[in-house]
């Protein structure tokens, strides 16, 4: 069907034409839905690309016309979807960023994620992902100066410990879920399971396996979703790595797995269960290439934060069989769904740069041969500390990745060391309370 037959079927009066900028965030333009459907061209300065987290622009950069140049909007028609909570009928659509000259604006986080999907199918593979999203829900927030709390459900009390799995902790939000459930299924985003996760108000949603461009739309869309749904009940949800002191934090793990492009069959799997060389190859391809890659699965100050021993979350680049202590963990599964599951990127990560850049670490892996490291067989709690703890030092290691800017492209690795620079340097000028607890005084 097309958009304007679909538009006309649902009475659609406004469209949202959203774009997923570096950090994950929707940016874009609201139109009446007869001007949407009509022959207007669709444009915004390509700057948007080189806006930080805080606000600020990216100083200098050779893409970056003096003119503040435009690009041309594209709706992807798979995309179009209601808006369930708005009041009116209205609809949202992703869009794909263009030049003036009709080549794909390569720093755009869809188009990373396409051209590694495209690299795969260059060599008869099909990627195939399914993330799981880790989320606070908090009590409202008013000043960022206050710390964050646990949320107060349909008891009236605030969580006050660790409810790993608690049936009842979830259901004390049912509001809450209900409403996020009916906007889901609104929007055709598939939820598999929720659960509640081990800190106070931490929760977990699985989405369904499928076509990586489909699931990182999906999980764009649903992190908008939850907190919409949140808000209406007086609550926040939060994508931060690390809201809370002494809480664990929020990961994104991706599941991955590879199929023969032709026949839609898993390759990455022995006959009797095992994962074959295909597989192994991608597993050492991630823990060779995921430390040069840290700032894309950690994308903010706060997310080193989660990277703590017994917190569950992984410190080192360890993979075993059925082992959620290690980064890479090869789940108990049969032949069809063999598969690595990728257990470092932290919840605040953009969806599309996430899933783009851990396939691309598994594809060289495939494409060099490499050979990882034995299975751990025993607690990944145990060994050194492999995974970078700090920013700065994560950024350069990408900046110099000459294997990672070859499959995601020099100008989007540029742009994207070069907006977290900005934000980086605009977290230095921040003086910290536990900097006037122990410092004031003391030195």
């Amino acid at each position: 069907m097309q958009m304007k037959d679909w538009i006309e079927q649902h009475q659609i009066t406004e469209v949202e034409c959203i774009v997923p900028d570096l950090a994950g965030a929707a940016r874009g333009k609201i139109m009446p839905a007869a001007k949407f459907t009509g022959a207007t061209t669709l444009r915004m300065p390509q700057a948007i690309f080189m806006q930080s987290v805080t606000g600020e622009y990216l100083d200098s950069f050779d893409e970056i016309n003096p003119l503040d140049i435009d690009m041309i909007l594209q709706p992807d028609p798979y995309t179009i979807r209601r808006l369930p909570w708005a009041r009116e009928p209205s609809a949202q659509v992703i869009h794909d960023c263009f030049d003036l000259k009709g080549e794909p604006i390569s720093f755009s986080p869809r188009q990373v994620l396409r051209n590694v999907i495209e690299a795969y199918h260059a060599e008869g593979w099909k990627p195939v992902v399914a993330p799981e999203l880790e989320f606070y829900l908090l009590q409202p927030n008013l000043d960022p100066k206050n710390p964050l709390l646990p949320p107060v459900g349909r008891t009236g009390r605030a969580e006050r410990s660790g409810q790993s799995f608690n049936i009842d902790a979830v259901n004390d939000f049912d509001p809450m879920f209900d409403d996020m459930y009916e906007f889901c299924e609104g929007q055709g985003l598939e939820i598999d399971t929720l659960i509640h996760e081990e800190g106070m108000g931490q929760m977990e949603i699985n989405l369904l396996h499928g076509d990586p461009l489909e699931l990182a739309d999906q999980a764009f869309l649903f992190k908008r979703t939850v907190r919409e749904a949140a808000l209406r009940h007086d609550l926040y949800a939060t994508f931060m790595a690390k809201p809370m002191q002494a809480q664990p934090g929020s990961a994104m793990h991706i599941h991955q797995s590879v199929e023969d492009l032709k026949t839609g069959e898993n390759i990455c799997s022995t006959p009797d269960g095992r994962p074959n060389d295909l597989l192994l190859s991608h597993i050492a391809g991630l823990q060779r290439f995921l430390p040069e890659a840290m700032a894309l699965m950690s994308p903010y100050v706060n997310s080193y934060r989660r990277i703590v021993r017994e917190m569950s979350a992984p410190i080192n680049f360890h993979w075993d069989f059925d082992n959620r202590t290690t980064g890479f963990r090869v789940p108990d599964n049969n032949p069809k769904s063999m598969r690595v599951e990728n257990r470092i990127p932290s919840a605040d990560v953009n969806p599309y740069l996430a899933i783009a850049t851990s396939l691309a670490c598994g594809y060289i892996g495939m494409k060099q041969g490499l050979k990882p490291t034995p299975a751990l067989n025993g607690s990944a709690y145990d060994q050194p500390f492999q995974l970078s703890r700090h920013w700065y030092d994560s950024l350069q290691h990408l900046s110099d990745s000459r294997e990672l800017r070859a499959v995601l492209g020099d100008a989007f690795i540029d742009v994207y060391v070069g907006v977290k620079e900005v934000e980086f340097d605009n977290f230095l000028n921040v003086i910290s309370p536990w900097e006037r607890e122990h410092l004031l005084l003391k030195v």
